[in-house]
């Protein structure tokens, strides 16, 4: 079961287990990780699961859609190079490991 881990605001770092298949917006709500709001609950319409993907994750996962990316260009905290709405992450074997870092705010 990979192990999605979440830097929090607080300098806290949350460890969840993740389910093959879920996102990564699903396994911060299911492990209760205080930051990732999910408003819209994870259709891509709110960008309140916006994080920060560490860099040596990027490459591998598939770039944002336009959708995604437009979210990602109207977020609360600044936009950066690893920006992304974590319920488009779709949780991989690959990811076990995965750091993604709770931005200062959702809204």
């Amino acid at each position: 079961m990979p192990t999605i881990h979440y830097l929090l605001k607080d300098g806290t770092t949350r460890e969840v287990d993740a389910k093959v298949g879920a996102s990564v917006m699903e396994t911060a709500i299911r492990g209760n990780v205080r930051g990732i709001d999910a408003e819209c609950g994870g259709c891509c319409s709110c960008a309140t699961c916006h994080v920060y993907v560490d860099d040596a994750f990027i490459a591998l996962l598939p770039p944002p859609d336009d959708m995604e990316s437009a979210l990602l260009d109207a977020v609360a905290s600044e936009r950066q190079a690893g920006s992304r709405l974590s319920c488009q992450l779709t949780v991989t074997a690959a990811l076990h490991g995965l750091t993604v870092r709770v931005p200062d705010t959702q809204v």
